[in-house]
């Protein structure tokens, strides 16, 4: 009763759009792993062996309870196949049990009961009224990147150049913001309109950073930094003026477009750019290894242009992109580069490099077609510029 109840809410339209994807890989893995459970090795150090899950958790935190490596997500779903239909829905409440024999180990949700000294579990029936598609469990904690999904974006050279720019305020008001009137001209080809069809509001854009590539020096795009948002008012109009020039002629009349301040994350000035607002993007990665091997270098990491180590849950932006495979979920393994030493043992004090070491996690969140922005999940020292990235073992 209770798997015919969550199936019926997970089918329900609402639940349906929240889902998030579950490639045939995953089903795959999750199948295998449901027949035939995973080695005791592939469990993690502490593995309890009974976990309730809290309101505040996250998959990617009971994953990483339960398996050594987190990202191996569709292997704890397979564990537990039979009562967890969909990988990213968990909720409060429910309780999860590990169990261990001839060399493997399966997971199975439901009740403990006493019994004859072995532990069961017994599936109650039972009703569930809330709405289980607002109280699943997030993949992470997406409130440390959901600010991100909106504010930084790469773009090329002249994109930003050629975007509408601010001219003028009102009553000269050197900066403007939230509720603050403003005036923008967009290029001769593109003026602002007002109308149907017509893109209504605008992100407010300042300065282009080169993101270059620590290895080849490569511009791999500008980054824009996100200053507030407008929305459009009236359009700008070119109009004969009601004053005349010396040969009785009215003066042409450029009057720019007006706008709103909708908000503003910084103060908000003259010269800064407008680029179309996009649509909202939705959530719905799953942190997963990447299928094939990918090797990146941290880039910059966000916020300032002088900060150049990153600590855990910061953003980072690295050197690879849609063009490499990359894809929004995708876990890398950040290296930390050995040192370059004298061997104090060699006579001749030969020069040794040390081997990389793991370092740490990132998950990629937002990729563009050369660069991709992604938050570093664990960490055992900081991060810094041209740190290496690979494919998670």
């Amino acid at each position: 009763m209770v798997l015919t109840a969550l199936s019926a809410s997970l089918w329900s339209p609402l639940a349906q759009a929240q889902d998030y994807p579950i490639t045939p890989a995953q089903q795959a893995t999750a199948s295998q792993v449901a027949h035939d459970g995973v080695p005791l090795a592939a469990l993690a150090p502490n593995a309890p062996d009974h976990y309730t899950v809290k309101s505040g958790d996250t998959l990617w935190a009971i994953s990483g309870l339960f398996l050594a490596t987190p990202w191996r997500w569709p292997e704890l779903w397979g564990m537990n196949q039979q009562d967890i239909r969909n990988p990213h829905r968990i909720y409060p409440g429910q309780q999860l049990f590990l169990f261990k024999k001839d060399g493997r180990a399966m997971l199975q949700a439901g009740q403990a009961v006493s019994g004859d000294g072995m532990r069961t579990v017994r599936l109650s029936p039972r009703t569930r009224i809330e709405n289980l598609a607002d109280n699943a469990l997030p993949p992470l904690q997406t409130h440390l990147i959901e600010p991100f999904l909106a504010e930084p974006l790469v773009v090329d050279e002249n994109t930003l150049a050629l975007a509408p720019r601010i001219v003028a305020t009102q009553e000269d008001h050197v900066m403007l913001s939230q509720g603050d009137r403003a005036y923008a001209r967009g290029p001769a080809s593109a003026p602002l309109i007002d109308g149907k069809g017509k893109v209504q509001t605008f992100r407010v854009m300042r300065n282009a950073t080169p993101l270059k590539d620590p290895g080849t020096g490569e511009i791999l795009g500008y980054e824009t930094q996100y200053v507030g948002k407008a929305s459009l008012a009236g359009s700008e109009v070119q109009r004969p003026s009601r004053d005349l020039d010396r040969d009785g002629k009215p003066f042409l009349d450029i009057v720019p477009a007006s706008l709103d301040i909708v908000s503003a994350k910084e103060e908000i000035r003259v010269g800064d750019r407008l680029l179309p607002e996009p649509e909202r993007e939705l959530l719905n990665f799953v942190p997963r290894a990447p299928s094939k091997n990918i090797e990146g270098r941290i880039v910059s990491v966000y916020g300032s242009a002088a900060v150049a180590n990153a600590a855990q849950n910061q953003i980072v932006v690295i050197n690879k992109g849609t063009r490499d495979g990359v894809e929004r979920g995708h876990v890398l393994a950040l290296l930390s580069d050995g040192a370059r030493l004298r061997d104090p043992t060699d006579p001749d004090k030969a020069l040794i490099k040390l081997p990389d070491e793991r370092n740490g996690l990132l998950m990629v969140f937002r990729p563009f077609e050369r660069v991709s922005y992604g938050l570093i999940l664990e960490i055992k020292t900081s991060v810094k510029i041209g740190d290496r990235l690979t494919t998670p073992n």
